[in-house]
């Protein structure tokens, strides 16, 4: 039987799907606050419940030279602002035991990224806070394989557990989605979040970065949603053209409403 996850007043497990979105890393505070704002008046409208995502650091950049993001400290002091000032629940990566313990003081859900989801420590010391944790399945794995993953958090104590899917190597520069992945994930007992804007990423595709192609974000969603799905994740900026880490794949926000109200309609008819 499949587990329910309680972040707040959210519970993953059960219908409505809640949505998980936000600027792929933070640029800045005034466009982080800017965002979640804008995301829980959209989700509000729609009473879709919302878990605002961004990341203080992109510690797997293709280059060198890629934004990165603001750091532990400074990043940590944002998404505190957007959780004192919106009231909303807040997911951020996390990629070493110590990142873990100081984000689990202040985010509401810690995310082990899908390039670091055999790393032992890291899940262990992510289980140990008691925090929820998100393990996004690595691109190299089967959908059976994350159970390995999900065991060294079990191992804590802490069954408070979400697996996300986010496609999976198909030669270079290219992701695939088999949604058999779906039912095999849910059948591990926890609640499965997909991912539909990593799912488009172009793994280094472009010169030092990764591409996407982002038209391919909502037909991806609208499947999920109809294979079944507890949580849709979707990387949001207000302009992806101008995104410091990874507009490619990015949503507009201006598009995201009618994206979300597409996805209601389907899971409504089920």
């Amino acid at each position: 039987m499949q587990k329910e996850v309680k972040v707040g007043t959210i519970i993953f497990g059960r219908k409505p799907f809640v949505f998980i979105g936000g600027p792929c890393v933070i640029e800045g505070r005034e466009i982080t606050l800017r965002a979640a704002e804008r995301l829980k008046e959209i989700t509000s409208a729609l009473h879709i419940p919302f878990v605002f995502k961004s990341s203080y650091d992109k510690a797997n950049r293709t280059s060198v030279s890629g934004f990165r993001g603001p750091g532990l400290e400074e990043g940590l002091r944002i998404l505190k602002e957007v959780k004192d000032r919106t009231g909303v629940p807040i997911l951020t990566d996390v990629h070493s035991p110590q990142e873990a313990r100081a984000a689990a003081q202040v985010v509401d859900i810690l995310q082990v990224p899908a390039l670091l989801s055999r790393q032992t420590d890291l899940l262990v010391a992510c289980g140990k806070t008691g925090q929820p944790v998100n393990i996004k399945k690595g691109q190299f794995l089967s959908p059976a394989e994350i159970r390995y993953a999900i065991d060294k958090v079990e191992s804590t104590g802490n069954n408070r557990i979400l697996v996300t899917e986010r496609g999976t190597f198909f030669g270079y520069n290219t992701l695939v989605n088999d949604f058999r992945a779906l039912p095999i994930m849910r059948g591990l007992g926890y609640p499965v979040v997909f991912d539909a804007t990593h799912s488009v990423q172009m793994p280094g595709a472009a010169s030092g970065a990764s591409g996407g192609e982002r038209e391919f974000v909502f037909p991806l969603a609208r499947a999920a949603v109809a294979v079944g799905v507890d949580a849709i994740f979707m990387e949001v900026h207000e302009e992806p053209a101008r995104a410091l880490c990874d507009g490619a794949n990015s949503v507009e926000l201006d598009g995201l409403a009618a994206m979300l109200a597409g996805l209601q309609r389907i899971e409504d008819a089920l």
